[in-house]
């Protein structure tokens, strides 16, 4: 490493950084960002929104007394770099593996990574709870959150700035720009302005004629409004957060390391809340990332010489399915209406974009305003389907409860990457959806086995007046015919194969594991289909008629589907045990999809050693 990283190889922490001079800091910027390349290559990761950053995150660390003053990452995809300055170099090759380096700022694992994060727009609101306790410590120790264009959407970002801009606490809040959203582009005099307006003079000169203009309403009406102008001349969205209460500076070259530094040092002085707009290129240095940010946001393992991401032909994914699935209805039905929290690429949503582009609707990151801009739809008459990720609808349950279950309103819910996701760990595996829906009346809840069961429901869905979630698992389908699409009966579970002794009944996409074992050992195979309302009837005929009932779920335990089949019993005076089967009382870490089900005793192996372990 020493011949390739001459500079990026003495750096095993911040304190090693700040020793370095200036002039050095470009070429040790150049280092981290091939290494960042060659270490996303050979392990998959994200990759483009790191190599974005990399000059800022140098700088950031070279400014500020890093981990005593606190910085930190929105969503994580960008902390890469951050992460191999801050002790984790060696390891990088283990992130997102099995008891590797966490995808995301982790607080377990480093005392740099101050929040844990996964999901995006909560760095201000942690930041200033942080700039509070920083305030009342009095010990001078600055707080600094670094947000992008696309997490600065959501509400909750705008609901923290609110409340920083009326608190006056001094903390800085980064905006990384790159998808040329907000701003126009980056020049010489916007580097110039924004100098002179993050200064110790201008700073000075702003305060002191404040005060001094302070019984002079006019004069001090006209000040203001000149100082808005001149921001408002380098970024029009400068007027508005300084409305917030924030002092904006930029927007700013965030690739030119000296203007960076010049500018982290003025503002690092500077009290009450400040705001520092910077314009990045996502995938810089990489020209294929730079050309398509999209596709190498999150790449598999590739040749970084050749710029190509690997062609593999595999079957479709669920989102796939389900991407078809919304095509084929909107040629029929122009009320069908396709929304998306800014996950177009990952739900399956291309295709039916590009074809419908009048159907289509991205609401950016948003999932509050996702569920209840699909109810206003519902009102209006419309066939709303919100595709969503399971983790990401947790952010909505308020919406779900108040706008949709209590009108009882139409809305398909398609809940992608349900049950474990694999690589990007506790954030985001799908464990919750089927306790916290299972709880709200008017929701009907189908988990299917497969994709043709997948289009089935969501078809039945589609029949139905009332709201409705299709639940489905991250990765590839399993390659079964579909068949030509028609409504299910509501609530009816289906017997795969009969047997003795013991029932398993399954919910969702475990089922092939399950057919192992009951094949091994003669058990009857159910499935079920349906959450809520569930085949109450077949539930009883089961249990008459075995010693023992196994459900099986890729959900938490407490308040899943095996909950709703135990409750029934009860309620029926019914004693019969019942195992079951599902994701225990903790937040499963990452590792592959394989190696999460062998852990948790959700293979055949692990499904058959319960049973046998409870009959013995």
């Amino acid at each position: 490493m020493q011949k390739t990283y001459p500079l990026l190889s003495q750096i095993n922490s911040p304190e090693d950084l700040r020793l370095l001079p200036k002039e050095q800091l470009q070429p040790l910027c150049n280092e981290l960002r091939s290494y960042l390349l060659e270490c996303v290559s050979q392990t998959s990761g994200h990759l483009a929104s790191g190599l974005g950053v990399v000059e800022l995150t140098v700088a950031l660390h070279y400014v500020y007394q890093t981990p005593f003053d606190q910085l930190i990452w929105d969503v994580g995809h960008q902390a890469y770099p951050h992460k191999i300055l801050t002790g984790r170099k060696e390891q990088m090759h283990t992130i997102r593996q099995k008891n590797g380096v966490h995808p995301f700022p982790w607080r377990e694992e480093s005392p740099y990574d101050v929040l844990s994060v996964g999901h995006s727009s909560t760095s201000i609101s942690a930041g200033l709870g942080v700039a509070v306790g920083a305030e009342k410590e009095n010990a001078g120790r600055k707080t600094v959150c670094v947000i992008g264009d696309g997490a600065i959407t959501a509400g909750m970002a705008f609901e923290a700035i609110n409340h920083a801009g009326s608190l006056h606490t001094d903390m800085l809040v980064i905006l990384n720009d790159n998808e040329m959203s907000i701003s126009e582009n980056v020049g010489a005099l916007n580097n110039h302005l924004a100098r002179l307006l993050s200064g110790s003079l201008y700073s000075t000169l702003r305060e002191g004629g404040k005060k001094l203009l302070s019984g002079l309403p006019p004069i001090k009406e006209f000040v203001r409004r000149t100082e808005e102008q001149v921001k408002g001349f380098v970024s029009p969205v400068g007027t508005m957060f300084e409305t917030l209460g924030f002092n904006y500076i930029g927007p700013i070259d965030g690739h030119d390391i000296e203007e960076l530094i010049s500018t982290l040092k003025n503002m690092r002085n500077l009290s009450g809340p400040q705001f520092l707009h910077i314009k990045t290129t996502k995938g810089k240095g990489y020209k294929p990332a730079e050309q398509d940010p999209i596709g190498f946001h999150g790449v598999p393992k590739f040749d970084h010489t050749s710029g190509k991401l690997p062609q593999t032909k595999s079957a479709p994914t669920y989102s796939n399915i389900f991407g078809d699935w919304l095509c084929e209805m909107a040629e029929k039905d122009p009320k069908i209406m396709g929304i998306t929290p800014a996950m177009r690429e990952g739900s399956g949503m291309v295709e039916f974009s590009k074809r419908f582009p009048k159907q289509y609707f991205d609401v950016a990151i948003a999932e509050q305003h996702a569920v209840t801009f699909g109810a206003g739809l519902a009102i209006a008459g419309y066939k709303p389907v919100v595709a969503i990720y399971s983790s990401f609808l947790q952010r909505a349950y308020d919406q779900l409860i108040h706008d949709v279950a209590i009108q009882n309103l139409p809305v398909i819910f398609a809940i992608d990457r349900a049950g474990i996701v694999g690589a990007d760990g506790q954030t985001h595996q799908g464990a919750f959806d089927l306790s916290f829906m299972r709880c709200i009346p008017n929701m009907t809840i189908m988990a299917p086995s497969d994709e043709n069961e997948m289009r089935q429901m969501l078809y039945t869905a589609y029949t139905m007046n009332s709201p409705v979630a299709v639940r489905y698992p991250r990765g590839n389908a399993q390659g079964v015919t579909l068949e030509p699409m028609q409504a299910l009966e509501v609530g009816k579970g289906k017997v795969i194969k009969q047997g003795k002794k013991v029932a398993i009944l399954n919910f969702g996409a475990l089922l092939n594991e399950a057919k192992i074992v009951a094949e091994n050992n003669d058990y009857t195979l159910v499935d079920m289909r349906f959450v809520k309302p569930l085949d109450e009837q077949l539930i009883k005929e089961l249990a008459d008629s075995h010693e023992l009932l196994v459900t099986l779920e890729e959900n938490a335990i407490q308040g899943g589907a095996g909950s709703s089949v135990n409750e029934y019993l009860q309620n029926i005076g019914k004693i019969k045990p019942v195992v079951m089967l599902g994701i225990p009382d903790f937040f499963v870490p990452q590792s592959t999809q394989a190696e999460a089900y062998a852990d948790l005793g959700l293979d055949a192996k692990g499904i058959e050693e319960k049973i046998k372990n409870i009959l013995a």
